[in-house]
This record gives C-alpha cells, sequence and structure tokens, in this order.
C-alpha cells in the first residue's frame, strides 16, 4: 500500500530529475516574441503548474504592472538528466533553439562555461546571504556564471516506529557509521514485520553510484577532492584505495539490501516506504514524500553520516541571449530570499541561509505548493511537519547543517567523462568476483587520468 501510495508523487519526482515523456513541450524557435524570455528547464518535482511556473508567473504580472514588455516562458526539457545535458548542449551550439535562460544542475555549470555557452555574471549576483558551499557551485575559473536555484544534498531517512524495539526513536545529527551498523545488528535480532535489511541506497551504475562513492570517497579522507580548481585530475592511489575501502564497508551485504545494487530514486524509496529497511539515503524531496505515508512518529531524519554530496540547480544566462537585462533580472527574482522560502516551503532544499534562520516568508507565488487544496473530504493535502514559522519541521535543524557540510562533486568541464568512467569502474566492487581495494583503486586511478586531464 505504501509503494501504491507514493508511485504517483515518485513520478512527479522522477520525471523532474530525468524528464518523463508526458506533456512535451518542442523547443522554442526564432519565432519567440521579442519581449520572450524562454527558460530550459528539467520537470519540477512539485508537479503540473508547481512553484517554479507559479514563481515565473509571479515575475510576469511584475512585469505587466510595470510596462517593461518582458514576459517569460518555462520550458520543460523530456528525458534524463543526462539527455537533457545533451539537448541543451546541442541546442546551444548550433542555435537550433533560443534560450535565455537555462537551469543548469550545478556539475554542468564548468562545461557550459568553458564552452561558451553562458555568459558571466556581476559577482553581486551571489551574495553572501547564499549558504557557501552552495555559493561556490555558481563559479568557474574565477568568474561567477550562475546563480544557485535551488540545492540538494544526501540525507539519512530513518524508521522511529523500528527503532521503538531497541529502546529508541531518534537518531542524533552526529550518528556515524559505526553506530548505524550497531543499531542494523540488533534490528536484525528483532525483525520488525516486514524487515529484510538495514539499509538502501542508489546503487545502479548511474549517477546515484557516482553520489554515493563520493561521499564515502570523501569521508575517508578529510579534504578528499579528485579535481584541482582547473579540474585537472589530483588523486592519489592512497585516498583511492581508502575511498574503495569505506565504500566497500557501507555496502557491505550483510547491511545493506541486496536490491539497492540495482536501485535507483524511485525504487529505493518504494522499498524504504514498504519497510523493507530502517534506513535510507536520498535526497530532501524525499520528505515530503515520505510523510504523505507515514506520521512524524514513524519517521525520522537527520544528517548522513560522514560528509553527504550537495546536488542541485543554478540559472544561468545563454551566451546568445538578446534578452540578458532581462534575463538577469528573471534569475534575481527567482532567487531571491522570497522566492526561496516559496521553494523550501514546496519541498526544494533553499539555497539561502536566511530562509532558515530569519523572517522571511513567501508572498511570491500565489497558490503556492506549500499549502496544497484540501482533500475532498475537506483534510488538509498537505501532512508535511512544519515548524511555527511554516517551514518543513527538519529545515533549520538538519537541511540547512547538511548544506553547510556538504562536498561536491569534481568540478570539470569533462564531467560526463569523468562519471561514466567512475560508475563503471566502481561497478566492478559488486560482481561476482570483486577485485581488493588496491586492485580496484588502480584502476580506477588508471581510468581516470585517461578522462580526466592531469
Amino acid at each position: 500500500m505504501a509503494r501504491r501510495m507514493l508511485l504517483a508523487l515518485l513520478l512527479l519526482a522522477v520525471t523532474a530529475c530525468t524528464g518523463g515523456s508526458a506533456g512535451q513541450e518542442a523547443p522554442p524557435t526564432a519565432a519567440a516574441g521579442p519581449g520572450e524570455i524562454v527558460v530550459a528547464s528539467g520537470r519540477d518535482v512539485t508537479g503540473k503548474n508547481g512553484i517554479r511556473q507559479q514563481l515565473i508567473d509571479a515575475w510576469n504580472r511584475e512585469q505587466d504592472k510595470a510596462g517593461t514588455g518582458y514576459y517569460a516562458r518555462l520550458v520543460e526539457l523530456p528525458g534524463s538528466a543526462d539527455e537533457q545535458r545533451s539537448q541543451l548542449l546541442g541546442a546551444l551550439q548550433s542555435g537550433s533553439a533560443r534560450y535565455d535562460v537555462v537551469n543548469l544542475d550545478v556539475t554542468w555549470v564548468p562545461e557550459f562555461a568553458d564552452a561558451g555557452l553562458i555568459r558571466p555574471l556581476a559577482d553581486k549576483a551571489v551574495d553572501e546571504d547564499v549558504i557557501p558551499s552552495v555559493a561556490r557551485t555558481a563559479r568557474w575559473d574565477g568568474k561567477v556564471y550562475a546563480v544557485p536555484f535551488n540545492s540538494d544534498v544526501g540525507l539519512l531517512y530513518y524508521r522511529r516506529d523500528y527503532l521503538d524495539a531497541l529502546g529508541r526513536t531518534d537518531l542524533s545529527a552526529g550518528t556515524t557509521w559505526q553506530e548505524l551498523r550497531e543499531l542494523i545488528n540488533s534490528l536484525d535480532r528483532e525483525e520488525p514485520k516486514g524487515y529484510e535489511e538495514g539499509w538502501t541506497s542508489q546503487l545502479a551504475s548511474y549517477e546515484g553510484l557516482t553520489v554515493n562513492a563520493i561521499e564515502a570517497f570523501a569521508s575517508a579522507t578529510p579534504d578528499f577532492a579528485l579535481t584541482d580548481a582547473d579540474g585537472h585530475y589530483k588523486a592519489d592511489i592512497q585516498e583511492l584505495t581508502d575511498g574503495v575501502a569505506e565504500l566497500r564497508a557501507r555496502t557491505d551485504t550483510s547491511y545493506t539490501l541486496d536490491d539497492a545494487f540495482r536501485s535507483d530514486e524511485a525504487t529505493s524509496l518504494g522499498d524504504f516506504a514498504d519497510g523493507r529497511t530502517a534506513f535510507l539515503r536520498h535526497w530532501p524531496y524525499a520528505y515530503r514524500d515520505l510523510h504523505q505515508t507515514f506520521t512524524e512518529e514513524q519517521l525520522g531524519v537527520v544528517p548522513l553520516p560522514g560528509r553527504a554530496v550537495l546536488g542541485g540547480q543554478n540559472l544561468a544566462v545563454t551566451r546568445t541571449s538578446e534578452r540578458s537585462a532581462g534575463a538577469a533580472d528573471l534569475i534575481g527574482f527567482l532567487t531571491n530570499a522570497d522566492s526561496e522560502r516559496c521553494l523550501l516551503d514546496a519541498g526544494f532544499a533553499a539555497t539561502r541561509t536566511s530562509v532558515y534562520t530569519g523572517d522571511v516568508r513567501c508572498t511570491n507565488a500565489r497558490g503556492s505548493a506549500a499549502t496544497p487544496a484540501a482533500s475532498p473530504t475537506g483534510e488538509s493535502a498537505d501532512r508535511m511537519p512544519r515548524d511555527e514559522a511554516g517551514r518543513p519541521n527538519y529545515a533549520a535543524p538538519v537541511l540547512l547543517r547538511a548544506l553547510k557540510q556538504a562536498v561536491s562533486r569534481p568540478r570539470t568541464p569533462l564531467y560526463g567523462a569523468f562519471t561514466q568512467t567512475f560508475t563503471t569502474e566502481l561497478s566492478a566492487l559488486f560482481g561476482e568476483a570483486p577485485p581488493t581495494d588496491a586492485e580496484l583503486a588502480g584502476r580506477l586511478d588508471a581510468a581516470l587520468r585517461r578522462a580526466l586531464p592531469d
């Protein structure tokens, strides 16, 4: 039942990340209106007429009132994240579509900047209110090329009702992987109804494995980085060996659900919702989705033990935009504190510290996704726990803390080559005859040296 209830919600979330085919829109052509600003983005996890569209509508109302002649239109790209990246690269390089603003995954910014497809912005476009770890994703080669729109970070979700059997209901923010394993050993003896293994995550051979591996590598080695500030390869064999050992320990089959090795975001979330595991590594949007099924007494969330990977999307102005001034104004509106509060209330991770700690309200969006309509029975459809200020309950104590401590994936214009190489090599760890830590580290080092400049 829990899985069925989540499927509809997951369809929205997955199409936002992977761009499902429903409601596809053709790329805009050169026939766009004289004042029209076209925004290209992946799908919105908050659904049709979601919070992103609502914010764009609010900006349009301001432009209409001021008589500027500008009008913004959102185009949602179909396909997976990799397919969306390819579409944007092809469109901007060939000029086959006219986009003014592009919503880029944080890992794409160096590639688009290095290719000259997006233009530098004023340094003040990213101010001191933006969380420092998030702000760094906007820069490349010493310049600001994008403005953080919504962020993302790995979190640890857990079943409070399962921990009840052990005489506790909460985890602390400083929980370690060793403590997690000890809890799992205890749960294995208790065997709650439906429980199979301790935890699950996204370990199939795609970006999910890259994220999980970077989290393990960064936890094993302080200040770990595969690339330097210029995107050049810099890791050494010992760092890679330690990282492989940590990833192997985290994914030991005595703790890890077998299906995790074939799982993406949707399947791992469904397995956790079905009660097959007590712990789940996932993204912030799962907080909203899981609370459609579980109560606050059943579900908890804390920062991921060790280091967690930063995700999210940044807004950039294309090099070919003929409306760059209006595009920059639109980006400023979409990323101001008011809009960021709207994004947080709707389930995204906001990028500004003041949204988590100050008296910032959502007034930019009418009928915000934070306050959905009541069900036919009159019951509120919003089951996400909220604090006295109306923010998601976990926002300040958990999400902000995790974002501040998060690490970035390698920043390089060759990110696509990196992640394909990384996942291909590390997948051997989950095969029938996995290599030793040192052997796999040596293979990984050789492959990354071929894929990345040093």
